[in-house]
């Protein structure tokens, strides 16, 4: 094996990334060295370049949607083997706050996120814990896998563990980009109905009917509300997502649940929204619930599902670049340069 790898830094103090030869991580106790195949570009990504989201590091490998096959194992890794292949989680739990000590690592107070506090897959080779890898089963191609680590898993974590959805609840996802489009397919297949797409853009919403939407509204139409009611037999929703984070999608989204409805809370921004009166907040029983991550079994799950022809993530995969080209990538995903769900990455 060859000592270097090429893979893109991201420096905190200029804001930039830039694609170097950097020495091949090697694998600690615990830990498996991964071949990447595929890895994700995703708008957290875009939050830690433009200065969204704090930095965590003065300089890391960014990418956290990975797909590929284990290189070399480190020591004390059982079960795997070279070859394997793999979907890496994410994040890892720190191991020493009170949670992780108590053996509840899911609730780790200080988690760690792949590509903010530690190195991630924006190259040709990453170290992850052995404990998070998911192994892919033979007929799910590894672009499709590699999205499954936030792109679907996330979405999956907000329709089933966050929101709570049941069979029959009306949905409403506002954003239907990389992680709106997924929670449209996951809401309809645990049973919502109707599932309601609203976005700006035309050829959004026209795709959004296509992967299973059952009506798909303009979120600027002075009578949304109005529709929204039409349809749900005046109830109005019983859970709205919001894909998008901005004060507007917020609000609106809140403001179109029935009494008791829950509003999820998925995308992100610097933009404060507010919940109005409280008073009426508290009459109304509305929730409003924040949503991050997913546990490492939802991948399993998941990759079943795919593996099944129970989820379709065929029309997921906008592009797949090289890590040359990843500056353009990137751009194309912050104009939304032809609405990409998610373009990829390989190295």
């Amino acid at each position: 094996m060859v000592a270097t790898m090429r893979a893109e830094r991201f420096y905190s103090e200029t804001k930039t990334v830039e694609l170097e030869d950097v020495p091949i991580p090697e694998p600690g106790q615990g830990e498996v060295l991964v071949k990447v195949a595929f890895c994700g570009i995703c708008h957290s990504d875009l939050s830690l370049i433009n200065g969204t989201f704090p930095a965590q590091a003065p300089v890391v490998t960014q990418g956290h949607e990975a797909s590929g096959t284990i290189a070399k194992l480190g020591p004390g890794v059982t079960g795997w083997a070279a070859g394997d292949r793999v979907v890496v989680a994410a994040g890892r739990p720190c191991q020493t706050c009170p949670n992780c000590l108590r053996g509840d690592g899911v609730n780790c107070l200080r988690i760690q996120l792949m590509a903010f506090a530690y190195d991630g897959a924006w190259a040709e080779y990453t170290v992850a814990q052995a404990a998070g890898l998911t192994r892919v089963p033979d007929n799910v191609p590894l672009e499709q896998a590699a999205i499954l680590a936030d792109a679907v898993s996330t979405p999956f974590g907000a329709v089933v563990r966050t929101g709570k959805v049941a069979v029959g609840e009306s949905v409403g996802v506002w954003g239907v980009g990389g992680v709106g489009t997924h929670i449209v397919q996951l809401a309809r297949l645990v049973g919502a109905v109707p599932v309601i797409a609203l976005d700006i853009n035309p050829a959004v919403l026209q795709r959004a009917l296509e992967i299973g939407a059952d009506y798909a509204f303009d979120s600027r139409d002075n009578g949304l509300q109005d529709k929204i009611a039409e349809i749900t037999g005046g109830r109005k929703l019983d859970v709205a997502f919001d894909a998008v984070g901005l004060k507007t999608t917020f609000e609106q989204a809140l403001d179109s649940l029935t009494p008791g409805g829950r509003l999820v809370g998925v995308g992100m921004s610097a933009e404060s929204p507010t919940i109005g009166p409280t008073s009426m907040f508290g009459l109304m029983r509305k929730q409003v619930l924040g949503h991050l991550g997913y546990e490492n079994v939802d991948i399993e799950t998941l990759a079943k599902l795919v593996s099944l022809g129970r989820l379709d993530l065929s029309r997921s995969i906008s592009e797949v670049i090289s890590l040359e080209d990843l500056p353009s990538g990137i751009e194309k995903l912050e104009r939304q340069e032809g609405n990409p769900i998610r373009i990829l990455v390989q190295p």
